[in-house]
């Protein structure tokens, strides 16, 4: 399934989904009760953003007996990525093409280690990705 902009931005704005997106972006398959003992909310909180995870596609579940572990689905998070990024208005989208870094002489040392820092992580991303 694919959702319009208006729909993946429903879905990215709740911080509870976003904090779950990492968790499981940062530990890997996780069930509904590790989610609530990390996040320190209940389980049927939890259950709820899962499942609308699960209707964007972004979270996978497969039943191991008793336990449910949830994964994210990396290539449906990159599909919306992309979406998102055409739609932005703050250019970040420059930053990926390598003709238009010299932006980068114009600014100070924080805004460079805060480049580096998203830089490095989106290396790690597709390292996971390539990774699987």
């Amino acid at each position: 399934m694919s959702l319009k902009p208006s729909e993946i931005c429903k879905v990215f704005g709740v911080e509870t989904r976003v904090q779950i997106i990492e968790l499981l972006k940062n530990k890997g398959p996780l069930g509904a009760n590790e989610i609530a003992d990390l996040l320190n909310i209940t389980p049927p909180a939890v259950s709820q953003h899962l499942k609308i995870l699960k209707h964007a596609d972004i979270v996978r579940s497969e039943r191991n007996g008793y336990w449910i572990p949830y994964s994210l689905n990396l290539d449906v998070l990159a599909h919306y990525q992309q979406k998102i990024t055409k739609i932005c208005s703050c250019e970040c989208h420059r930053h990926h093409n390598t003709e238009n870094l010299h932006h980068l002489d114009n600014l100070d040392i924080n805004e460079l280690e805060n480049y580096k820092k998203q830089l490095e992580s989106k290396i790690k991303y597709i390292e996971n990705i390539l990774d699987k």
